[in-house]
């Protein structure tokens, strides 16, 4: 039997949401011949375990592990498109994060502060903040310290408690923070959005056949139209799905190959 999995932006409140989502691809798919299509998603483990199985049907991956670690396992589908602050069709962005009173204003502000970065596999809370430090870090270290949380968040929470200062986000985390837990996103305020970068990917695994590919696209363009999974889709604010070109991940990689140019190859 195959897996599936949707690990990306499940906050417990929207985890029936995710299900029903899932359940609306899963028809959709079986409508296009897609065999062993699984009913239910692989949840309890970690989230990057399935990316290397060979049985993966579908997941979402972010786009960091899906142009490295993962680039010999994983291919591409196609990408969601939020309704979110910060999202643009299938593109997306970060937002740099502090205490609503937090006297910084920029970035420059943050020298010296402590960093929560959500993890160095992470495009949102670590890739592009690198890329966005580093005209500034000259080559040096630009924080006081910098720690990891294990995801997006864990960050906010360290950053409203004290913890931490400083975090990079997404948009579509931030959202739904706004929409389910209106207090904590209440507690942080935003200094910075970066450039826009392709959203998460829908991926399957590596060396699928093109015509399973075309078919299983079209499976996804089915479900966004599938009236059952309205209230689902608007819950997780996927507006859309887009199929980009081979060469639009190429940014992720373009966005760490300049900051290690500019001498600053880590957050820190």
């Amino acid at each position: 039997m195959s897996i599936v999995s949707l690990p990306m932006y499940e906050l417990p409140e929207v985890a029936a949401a995710t299900d029903a989502w899932w359940q609306a691809i899963a028809r959709a798919m079986r409508r296009e011949g897609i065999a062993d299509v699984p009913d239910s998603l692989l949840r309890g483990q970690d989230y990057m375990a399935p990316w290397v199985r060979p049985d993966l049907l579908f997941s979402q991956s972010c786009g960091y592990p899906f142009t490295h670690k993962f680039r010999d396992s994983l291919d591409y589908l196609a990408t969601p498109c939020y309704a979110a602050e910060g999202c643009e069709g299938a593109n997306y962005s970060s937002f740099v994060i502090v205490r609503s009173d937090d006297p910084a204003q920029t970035l420059a502000d943050l020298r010296g502060c402590r960093c929560v970065v959500n993890g160095t596999h992470s495009h949102s809370g670590y890739n592009i903040l690198r890329a966005m430090l580093a005209p500034l870090a000259r080559g040096a270290a630009f924080f006081g310290e910098v720690k990891t949380s294990g995801g997006h968040c864990a960050s906010i929470n360290m950053v409203i408690e004290g913890a931490a200062d400083v975090a990079a986000v997404d948009g579509v985390t931030l959202a739904l923070v706004a929409q389910h837990r209106p207090k904590m996103r209440a507690a942080l305020r935003s200094i910075a959005q970066s450039p826009l970068a392709p959203g998460l990917p829908y991926v399957t695994t590596r060396g699928t056949a093109s015509d399973v590919v075309s078919r299983m696209r079209q499976g996804l363009l089915s479900a966004l139209q599938d009236p059952a999974a309205r209230e689902a889709r608007e819950q997780l604010l996927i507006k859309d799905i887009e199929v980009l070109k081979d060469s639009a991940y190429a940014a992720i990689d373009k966005f760490e190959t300049d900051a290690i140019a500019a001498g600053y190859p880590e957050v820190r």
